[in-house]
């Protein structure tokens, strides 16, 4: 197992974390989360000896093999595949045994290191690595390619997969789907639920979590602590954690309040002097509870757009792509205030491509060849792409970079403004070049937040973003009242803030007509008939046949999943709402417990808190009801499809 005894690590003066006292065993898969700068990285570090310890320990088995995705970028000639394989050096060293018993012509050793060589399944390796190549998005092709010959993106892939590749009995992954699309990232989560040793996992993607882990550590108030089941338990568990502190804290600030008074009053008084001393050790002797705080650092709204038009922006029969190749062909798509579009569809498919046509952003080689993009005079767009990370000036502060947006603005508005993302005082007025990616990733959205666009334009918006900053931007875009369209592998942000779904594959963007907790199913489902068809395609007739009964009922259950659409959507919808009107009622008791809100002062408070929980009751109560004719229409809609 993996044991962590007594264990304290600092950076410099900065304590991260103290007296860590807990054991991971094999086959448990351990999320851990915490704040950006809380110590997840360095723990990695420690683990691996890196870094040492201040105090305690941290042990684990000698013979364990530990594996983890390496953070240098993979240079030279060397083929992808090659490259991949090495991250099996058991493999490779057998490999190496064999070239030079070969080289002695030591038939004995030839046969023992043969039979190794097919006990690691040495034999296999080959279509081993190929698969982890494809379920991270490479294609047969890529496999033969050079190193060199891939962006940074794909290399850190190939990381990844060179350290899947590994046999490994402890597996290291610090934000493994920060270069992933949608389809690797629920590849990836397969991948993980199967594989046999211990893993800690460093992610801010409450799905991924939920998907994979079994356990998480949370670093918080310099302190580590293990809790039982995946991040959604996690999350029921420290609230109740945190609930009981507060009310600890209170009952004891109320005991502490009682005993001094108690002291003030009879200190000086002979016949009560020996009970105030007592009570005063007493006091002296109390461990204070500290207050529960669970209070985001990032509190920002998305501004009402000052202008609204019909319809923002069109597409007519739009084919583009780089070069003589159309990525995008056919296309035909308006969107109106109030769109919430997320897109799908595979690495290559041309998402990224349709969110630069739609933004007008023609650099790279992007060519329109056919239709128009039709974009109205008001239409203000607010463009997210990683590259625009890049562009940040790395001397200016983020101060500076909203200044050159707004010049005329006081600063005491804008430095409020970038408070919300967390940059607040002296963060504010610091270059850019030290921040993390998370860092620079908020202060573009903040710069963008602050143009007041009506049309909202998000690529992967979440990468390098922790969970904190990912929720408020989640409730942030649930506010807004412009359209956007987003393409991001945080399916809890594409839940929350779209309601339609569009697929963008063959060249062609349609909408999807089931929800995304289904698209995982309907990508397996993908992935079994290309197999099939690979396999009619090879001539064998029994194949052809089944395929094409199988298509049929496909065809059969699309129709009818299209006719259930509009339904799950209403229901959906009605969910996703109660969620937001449910955790309004959940902070308005919470403001209501106050006590101090009822004191003569606060009447017009109390007044306006009252009032709102009845709206808000009435408000539940509308679309709870629609929510049940919704779900009743789907249940008897359902039951008379499967008749038919």
């Amino acid at each position: 197992m993996l044991q962590f005894s007594h264990l304290s690590l600092r950076r410099g003066h900065r304590l991260l974390f103290e007296d860590a006292d807990f054991q991971i065993y094999p086959a448990q898969k351990v999320g851990i989360t915490g704040a950006n700068g809380c110590g997840k990285s360095s723990l990695f570090a420690l683990i691996q000896g890196d870094l040492h310890a201040d105090s305690g320990d941290c042990l684990y088995p000698k013979d364990w093999v530990v594996a983890h995705v390496a953070q240098e970028m993979p240079v030279g000639d060397q083929t992808a595949i090659e490259y991949v394989l090495d991250g099996d050096t058991e493999l490779r060293l057998v490999e190496s045994a064999l070239a030079a018993a070969e080289g002695h012509n030591d038939g004995l050793l030839l046969a023992t290191l043969h039979a190794e060589y097919e006990t690691i399944d040495g034999y296999s390796a080959r279509s081993r690595a190929g698969r982890l190549m494809s379920g991270l998005g490479f294609d047969a092709a890529d496999q033969s390619r050079a190193l060199n010959s891939f962006s940074g993106g794909w290399r850190m892939r190939l990381n990844l997969a060179r350290a899947l590749m590994c046999r490994s009995d402890l597996l290291l992954l610090d934000e493994p789907t920060n270069h992933l699309d949608l389809d690797a990232v629920i590849w990836l989560e397969g991948w993980l639920r199967s594989y046999a040793g211990t893993l800690l996992l460093v992610s801010h993607d409450r799905d991924f979590l939920d998907s994979v882990a079994s356990h998480i550590a949370h670093i918080e108030q310099h302190r580590i602590t293990l809790y039982s089941g995946n991040y959604s338990a996690f999350e029921h568990l420290r609230a109740e954690r945190l609930a009981a502190q507060q009310s600890a804290f209170e009952q004891q600030q109320r005991e502490i309040a009682h005993m001094q008074a108690f002291v003030e009053r009879f200190r000086a008084k002979a016949t009560k002097a020996r009970q105030a001393q007592s009570r005063l050790k007493a006091l002296q002797r109390m461990q204070t509870i500290a207050a529960a705080h669970v209070d985001s650092p990032f509190q920002f709204r998305l501004r009402e757009p000052e202008k609204r038009p019909h319809t923002l922006l069109q597409l007519h029969s739009v084919v583009a792509g780089y070069g003589d190749a159309p990525v995008i062909t056919g296309t035909e798509l308006s969107i109106l205030p109030g769109d919430r579009i997320g897109l799908l569809g595979r690495n290559g498919a041309g998402k990224s491509t349709l969110i630069r046509l739609l933004a007008g952003s023609m650099d790279g080689g992007l060519k329109l060849t056919q239709g128009e993009r039709i974009e109205h005079k008001d239409t203000r767009i607010g463009y997210f792409a990683q590259h625009q990370v890049e562009q940040l000036h790395p001397e200016h502060s983020p101060l500076e970079h909203l200044q050159q947006l707004d010049p005329r603005a006081r600063e005491a508005d804008l430095r409020n403004h970038l408070g919300g993302f967390g940059f607040s005082s002296e963060r504010a007025l610091a270059p850019v070049a030290p921040l993390s990616g998370g860092e620079k990733s908020r202060l573009v959205l903040a710069m963008l937040v602050y143009q007041r666009p009506n049309l909202l334009l998000l690529d992967e918006p979440t990468n390098h973003l922790d969970l904190e900053m990912r929720q408020a931007l989640a409730v942030a875009l649930q506010d807004f009242r412009g359209a956007m369209v987003i393409v991001s592998h945080d399916r809890h942000l594409l839940r929350v803030t779209c309601d339609r779904l569009m697929l963008v594959h063959d060249t062609r963007v349609d909408d999807f007509p089931l929800s995304l907790d289904e698209y995982p199913k309907w990508l397996s489902e993908q992935s079994s008939q290309a197999a099939v068809d690979a396999t009619v395609a090879d001539g064998t007739d029994a194949v052809r046949t089944k395929t094409l009964a199988r298509k049929d009922r496909k065809r059969m259950e699309a129709e009818q999943r299209k006719r259930l659409q509009p339904l799950r959507k209403r229901v959906a919808q009605a969910e996703a709402k109660l969620d937001v009107l449910h955790s309004a009622q959940i902070e308005l008791d919470r403001r209501l417990a106050d006590p101090e809100i009822y004191n003569d002062d606060n009447k017009r408070e109390l007044q306006d808190c009252l009032l709102e929980k009845a709206d808000l009751t009435r408000q539940c109560e509308a679309v709870e009801t629609e929510w049940m004719q919704a779900s009743e229409e789907l249940e008897k809609l359902t039951a008379a499809l499967s008749v038919s």
